[in-house]
């Protein structure tokens, strides 16, 4: 997989519609990026094709979209299989697919070939592909290596992928690029140059592809439009390839399509003929467009002659030319070739621009005119589209060749706005200053999305690209970074502000906070001002997150004790408030003044043995231990329990009348220690203090007891009770 980027539509580790888990980029194309995900339902692994954002909404390519979801009907095991098409809430659009988990040709190429017997593997499985593609009208048009993917990488399960740009042949079927050139000049059929496509020009593109892969070289087209006319004409160099990989390229890339093998299942037919042992016997016939299809012949004994690029197959096999004819040389026939050529294409080529800087100033005309650029702080990371001449063209080209990652970019023409250049070139200065950066140009409207490092910068972003957008539709939206928030950059926060306890992260994710994430910070504090100080300096780092601090504000007594408090997670142990005077709960925990408290504590029924120590700390920094005391010094959980299954209630601060006899723990509130007490209720396994704290001690002395203490503490619950004035 690749390097997730700043512009990507999806992030690894984004759910997308509650189900797809993505995983990882694995490629981006002009138009789409494709990702590896998982369902989180069944665990399957797919591929996700996404539109990019600004084409998410045009309908053009949300049909061609819809169009490849098509191609879903057409099962073989050398097609990749379509799923269907979904939208995410903020609109991007997403096609689901098999994952073909293996090499493409690509990388064979780039590892320096595979060698001709695995070659006529891959042949035959992708013809078998074909057939059932060409069967239902369906062109590839853009068959290539990196559309050949080896699944597991074995050459039997070679798998066309990528029917992006696919045309649908039937009767009145639309597609967005029409006629016009679709498909990479290495691998396409002269006839596409023009316009013109049909099942023969996969069969040449086929043809194309095995012999760059057998090389291990992608053809040389040439490096100019001039060139790239010229060189379509002529017959592929296919010399130095064994037979009989060499035949089967040559007769599916003959320049003139009536020349090809005409059918896809022409082609298993001279698969399957040239691997017979008497195949070099056998009459050779030459398949027509215009007679009904024969078999095609085998690979002849010898190497056959270069037939020349003027020259129109007729009939069955004649002697081919090896040399000029008389009175014409070499250069003669290339002149015949070219005249032929551009006779056959030349309108087209006018059209789709190859012949742009020879015969004129023509570009192709593209609707709509896209570009989509993305980088950082250290440059242009990302570029694919088109530009409107060869000076941006450069200049981007130019900017990526740092970050080692190729331009795919496409000199055309679109309706574009006087100064369009320039003001694109003010954008990306403009963008130098973020940290990362995403620009989508659809014609005269242009997308900025990115993270700044600060609120600071992002003004001076905003500002920036509104000064310079000249005449371009700008929409601009820059959140606060990082990408990625780590949990480490919070903790000298936390560290700085803990003056009440301990302050922690609630739940913090492993690989940090994503953008829009919410932080919880749980922990108390000593004043207000500290809360508010403690909330702006997470927010300060926290860009476009929101911090949330569920912490209570202690006054310094009950901090005192809170910071002498051991680590220890909770048990479980319910708190419950009620009143003296009426059976009812007290759920919010808020008594006034001259209402009697009532408190139980319930242990769950996992809780048998140990022992239980019960405390209220209030505002004055008193402590009041309700349990064990003077007056009921049993806290042993089994000896309370007394055998007693299940949840147990317990009973701590009882009604001023069952206490009236003196050997029960009451209190009234009054308004001396109005504000928040904490009930803390700690478990251990053994005795942790040296006997029986007093029923009343100072926060000072408790604090001290605990940080003294005999044991360590299995469980620490507590819960706030506030103490309010009359209302």
């Amino acid at each position: 997989m690749m390097d997730a980027l700043p512009g990507d539509t999806f992030q690894p580790g984004d759910l997308l519609n509650n189900t797809y888990r993505v995983e990882g980029i694995l490629g981006r194309g002009g138009t789409s990026e494709v990702y590896r995900a998982r369902s989180e339902i069944s665990g399957r692994v797919v591929a996700v094709k996404a539109l990019r954002a600004e084409f998410s909404r045009n309908d053009d390519y949300l049909a061609l979209m819809t169009r490849e979801e098509d191609i879903r009907e057409i099962r073989n095991d050398a097609i990749v299989r379509y799923y269907d098409t979904q939208r995410t809430d903020d609109g991007h659009v997403y096609l689901v697919m098999d994952y073909v988990d293996g090499p493409g040709l690509d990388q064979r190429l780039k590892q320096g070939g595979m060698s001709a017997e695995d070659l006529m593997v891959v042949a035959r499985r992708v013809a078998e592909g074909l057939v059932a593609a060409h069967g239902r009208n369906i062109v590839h048009r853009d068959l290539s290596p990196d559309n050949i993917i080896l699944r597991n990488g074995n050459p039997q399960d070679a798998v066309i992928i990528d029917f992006g740009i696919a045309k649908d042949t039937n009767p009145g079927a639309a597609t967005i690029v029409g006629n016009d050139f679709a498909g990479k000049y290495a691998y396409a059929a002269p006839e596409q140059l023009g316009g013109q496509t049909d099942a023969r020009s996969d069969l040449y593109a086929l043809g194309a592809l095995l012999l760059a892969t057998f090389r291990g070289k992608q053809p040389d087209v040439g490096a100019n439009p001039m060139e790239v006319v010229t060189r379509k004409g002529l017959p592929l160099d296919s010399s130095g390839v064994p037979e009989p990989l060499k035949s089967l390229i040559e007769r599916l890339t003959a320049p003139q399509r009536e020349d090809r093998l005409q059918t896809a299942r022409d082609v298993l037919a001279y698969l399957q003929t040239a691997n017979l042992p008497e195949a070099e016997e056998r009459t050779v016939i030459v398949p027509r467009a215009s007679r009904p299809t024969t078999v095609p012949p085998p690979p002849p004994a010898q190497p056959r002659a270069t037939p020349s690029p003027a020259r129109a197959v007729a009939g069955a096999a004649a002697p081919l030319a090896t040399e000029p004819a008389p009175g014409r040389g070499k250069g003669g026939l290339i002149a015949v070739a070219l005249v032929a050529l551009l006779a056959a294409v030349g309108g087209g080529a006018w059209v789709s621009g190859a012949l742009n800087g020879v015969l004129g100033p023509s570009l192709p005309v593209v609707s709509p005119f896209a570009l989509t650029l993305a980088g950082g702080a250290g440059g242009i990371g990302q570029a694919a589209g088109h530009v409107p001449d060869q000076v941006l063209q450069k200049q981007i080209s130019g900017a990526l060749a740092a970050s080692g990652n190729p331009a795919q970019l496409d000199l055309a023409q679109g309706t574009l706005a006087p100064g369009w250049t320039a003001a694109v070139q003010a954008l990306l200065a403009a963008l130098a200053e973020a940290p990362e950066w995403r620009l989508a140009l659809v014609d005269n409207s242009a997308t900025i999305t990115g993270l700044a490092a600060d609120r600071a910068q992002r003004d001076r972003l905003l500002a920036a690209l509104k000064a310079v957008a000249g005449p371009l539709t700008l929409d601009s939206d820059i959140g606060l970074g990082p990408r990625l928030l780590p949990v480490a950059d919070l903790t000298p926060v936390l560290t700085r502000f803990a003056d009440c306890g301990e302050l922690r992260l609630i739940d913090p994710p492993a690989t940090g906070y994503p953008m829009g994430a919410r932080i919880a910070i749980a922990g108390n504090v000593s004043a207000t001002g500290n809360r508010v100080g403690l909330a702006d300096a997470v927010s300060a780092i926290a860009g476009d997150r929101t911090v949330d601090v569920v912490g209570e504000v202690f006054n310094p007594a009950l901090c005192k004790v809170d910071l002498a408090l051991p680590k220890a997670p909770p048990g479980g142990i319910q708190i419950d408030f009620g009143f003296g005077d009426r059976p009812e709960s007290n759920t919010d925990g808020r008594y006034f003044v001259g209402e009697n408290p009532v408190i139980d504590v319930i242990l769950p029924a996992t809780m048998t043995d140990g022992f239980i120590f019960v405390s209220a700390l209030d505002v004055s920094g008193k402590v009041f231990h309700m349990l064990p005391n003077l007056l009921d010094e049993r806290n042993s959980v089994a000896e309370l329990r007394k055998g007693q299954d299940g949840p147990f209630k317990l009973r701590v601060a009882w009604s001023m009348e069952e206490a009236k006899d003196g050997d029960r723990l009451a209190f009234q509130v009054n308004d001396e220690g109005l504000g928040k007490s904490r009930i803390l209720v700690i478990h251990a396994r053994e005795q942790i203090f040296g006997g029986i704290r007093p029923t009343t001690e100072s926060a000072e002395a408790y604090a001290e007891a605990l940080r003294m203490r005999s044991g360590p503490v299995d469980a620490l619950d507590s819960r706030i009770m506030t103490l309010l004035a009359k209302p």
